[in-house]
């Protein structure tokens, strides 16, 4: 008579299933990655990697400075400790949007030079300009906001000039930089601020030679000719992100600005992976199984049913979803790495779990509750990265790392004393 094989979900870690199961000797035993347990999911941050990267970056880069780019929390991995990593791989600024990111940058102790350049009427400007953040502007009113805030502090406002040179985006145009230029040097005469820098942002620096780029660099000298001509001073000219970092060293000036790059992605995908470019991504998300079962064949799984089982097979449940920052397009092509196997998101991502269809009716692989899945990392192992889940969902990196929700805790893995990892 032929045993009865438990469901896997009954299956109990260390448990000795029945000898004819075919399972591994190891099947009932959590596999994957290390990870703290009784976390659903998490997300580990390789501070070795930042580093490393950054160190990477400050090399392409000189002799200009460089500005490790540390907003929406760095790009999802931590802002201080980020900030704290690149600083100590050589980085001599930091860069972020918003005001409330710099302060936050401040109260942490962080003294070297902050920019904050996307800005709003009625921002703390105040609280900025005393506690030194540098603010990238690009229109005359938010000048004189900036003027007021620094007269009743009794200090000097340090502001970075934006020209737009074909991004149209943020930046003064062509046509109003000169009186721009004018009104910041007045305020400057009167001792309110102090035109410290002139900057821009390329639009397709991903996409080597494109000729936009030549345009953009050639809008930007004719410029910051202009500011330095009628009296400006400037300190730094800064115009590179990752991808002109990387490629186009006539763009570097006196500081650049790498934001992808310090955490390791590839800022030009369709050119080059981050091994070639001497980058490593710092992100490993990972989530616990929460549960196996086995299903029959023509069995639909989660919402709508957009996905029916082909055959018998086994479900293993992941308690991540896109109320964690998965992004649901990814449905049924996410891809994700689960004892040495990669798989595809089965059906929809839902607000909290994703379901994937291991097609494996027997468990061979001894799948059970509690082993790690790495939905993306650096993929030396063979899993899955996030350029691997931004094409999955149609988008970029960026958003795959930056979306990550709060509920999904960072564990930064620093160095230790001696010079290796720590936690």
């Amino acid at each position: 008579m032929t045993a009865t094989v438990p469901p896997p979900e009954d299956r109990q870690p260390d448990a000795v299933p029945p000898p004819d199961t075919g399972l591994r000797p190891d099947a009932g035993r959590p596999s994957g990655p290390a990870m703290p347990a009784g976390l659903p999911s998490c997300a580990v941050i390789d501070l070795q990697a930042v580093r490393d990267n950054v160190a990477t970056l400050v090399r392409r880069a000189g002799p200009a400075s460089v500005m490790a780019v540390v907003k929406a929390d760095a790009y999802g991995h931590g802002m201080l400790p980020v900030a704290r990593a690149a600083l100590g791989a050589g980085a001599g600024w930091l860069g972020v949007t918003q005001i409330s990111e710099a302060l936050a940058l401040r109260s942490a102790g962080l003294s070297v030079p902050v920019l904050a350049w996307l800005t709003v009427p009625g921002d703390a400007y105040g609280p900025a300009v005393a506690a030194g953040i540098d603010l990238g502007i690009s229109r005359r009113g938010i000048l004189d906001e900036v003027a007021r805030a620094a007269a009743a502090h009794n200090v000097t406002a340090r502001v970075h000039l934006k020209i737009d040179t074909g991004l149209h985006r943020n930046g003064a145009v062509a046509a109003h930089w000169p009186d721009l230029v004018d009104h910041a040097l007045k305020l400057q005469a009167e001792g309110c601020l102090r035109v410290v820098g002139a900057f821009s942002h390329l639009a397709l620096s991903d996409v080597p030679g494109h000729p936009l780029t030549d345009s953009q660099l050639a809008a930007f000298r004719q410029a910051v000719d202009l500011a330095e001509r009628r009296g400006a001073e400037l300190e730094v000219r800064h115009l590179a992100n990752s991808a002109a970092v990387l490629t186009r060293p006539d763009t570097h000036f006196d500081l650049v600005r790498p934001g992808l790059a310090v955490y390791g992605l590839s800022p030009l995908p369709q050119v080059a992976g981050p091994a070639e470019l001497g980058l490593r991504p710092a992100m490993t998300l990972m989530g616990r199984i929460a549960q196996v079962k086995r299903v029959p064949a023509g069995a639909g799984v989660s919402y709508g049913h957009t996905y029916t089982t082909p055959a018998p097979t086994t479900l293993a449940l992941i308690p991540l979803g896109y109320g964690d920052g998965l992004p649901r397009h990814a449905s049924g092509t996410g891809p994700v790495l689960l004892r040495g196997r990669r798989h595809r998101i089965a059906g929809r991502i839902c607000m909290d779990q994703s379901v994937l269809d291991l097609a494996d009716p027997e468990n061979r692989t001894g799948v059970c509750s509690g082993d790690v899945a790495v939905l993306f990392g650096d993929g030396l192992d063979g899993g899955p990265t996030a350029e691997d889940w931004a094409r999955a969902a149609g988008t970029i990196s960026y958003e795959i790392v930056t979306r990550l929700g709060s509920r999904v805790p960072r564990i930064h893995r620093a160095l230790d004393p001696a010079g290796g990892a720590g936690s």
